[in-house]
């Protein structure tokens, strides 16, 4: 190892992704993959408009909760190479087999240049490169709305997104699709993606994501 890499490792040392516990490499420590707060059933019971199937790794909260603000906010991009390990998991489990896409829900322009990088379309190239296949564009956001977060109510959350995806290029008539996103949290961002894509012709489309917040989707 070159002495630049040992002062790297040692002023930066490998962390577990979700406690921060110091590793020898970069990934999971073996107590966080006991003790993570897995969703299970991972698939949800309640039903979300124009979707056919909601499946999440994790419930958002504690350790996996922290982690994912990192991935989101603090430009820790590198995280989606281990939560892929869980929605290839996830995906393997419950719909191999029963799908043709893998795509993701898409940041706007403004908040990609904002971040830095798209962290679903991420976990989605990071899946599909586990799985031996490609992610496709499916959606564009094509105005950017204010985050889910701050709105109040669920007639707020969907009047926000309403009209604000838009399909892409790829030719989605009779393709049953997998979006991936990070967080699940209302159903209304989901929702209204999945009615975009029913509208344009895909037979099914399902969600899968890192964690579940609360009793509620996103």
């Amino acid at each position: 190892m070159k002495i630049t890499e040992l002062v790297a490792k040692y002023l930066f040392p490998p962390k577990c992704v979700f406690c921060r516990r110091v590793l020898e490499k970069d990934g999971v420590c073996d107590k966080c993959r006991d003790t993570l707060p897995y969703k299970i059933p991972q698939e949800s019971k309640e039903n979300v408009m124009f979707v056919d199937g909601v499946w999440s790794c994790f419930r958002y909260k504690g350790d996996v909760k922290n982690a994912i603000i990192r991935y989101k906010f603090a430009g820790l991009s590198k995280y989606s190479v281990d939560f892929s390990e869980y929605l290839e998991e996830c995906i393997n489990s419950n719909l191999a087999g029963k799908y043709d896409i893998i795509s993701w829900v898409p940041l706007s322009k403004k908040r990609k240049r904002s971040r830095g990088y798209d962290q679903a379309k991420l976990l989605a190239a990071e899946t599909c490169r586990r799985i031996g296949s490609e992610p496709v564009r499916t959606l564009v956001k094509c105005r950017d709305s204010s985050p889910q977060s701050r709105q109040t109510d669920a007639a707020g959350r969907r009047a926000n997104v309403l009209g604000a995806y838009e399909i892409a290029t790829a030719d989605v008539s009779g393709k049953r699709i997998i979006l991936i996103d990070d967080v699940f949290t209302t159903g209304s961002t989901v929702s209204e993606c999945a009615r975009v894509l029913k509208t344009s012709g895909a037979e099914k489309v399902y969600v899968v994501t890192i964690a579940a917040a609360g009793q509620g989707k996103k």
